[in-house]
């Protein structure tokens, strides 16, 4: 009970922090995305969101920042591996489940879902 606890927290004031920005900042949401994938990625290499996401778990690596997360982890274990060409395959690798998984459920999403256009 105490993991779900911890999850529901940590991906909560992940939420929370992109719903304050959005109302009290004019920021687009396109910015706020992008600024979180970015923090994700500061966060891992200054090795502070390897801690939330151990706080965390599911809470810290879904939301946008869990992606930088993993873009990062992919590039450092790569160069670790390639020298610097890791800095160019590492975060591909790193995100390629996540990358793919979109890309199926969007599409499945897409021939199940009835289209509509914006009003």
């Amino acid at each position: 009970m105490s993991e779900y606890l911890s999850v529901f927290i940590v991906g909560g004031i992940i939420c929370v922090i992109g719903q304050i920005l959005m109302d009290t900042t004019k920021l687009t949401p396109a910015r706020i995305l992008v600024l979180f994938v970015t923090s994700g990625v500061i966060l891992q290499a200054l090795g502070i969101y390897e801690k939330i996401v151990k706080i965390g778990k599911a809470g810290a690596t879904i939301p946008l920042p869990g992606f930088g997360y993993s873009l990062a982890n992919g590039v450092m274990r790569a160069v670790d591996k390639e020298g610097f060409l890791g800095v160019f395959i590492g975060g591909v690798q790193g995100a390629a489940g996540g990358i793919a998984a979109a890309i199926v459920f969007g599409y499945i999403m897409s021939i199940i879902s009835k289209p509509k256009s914006k009003q």
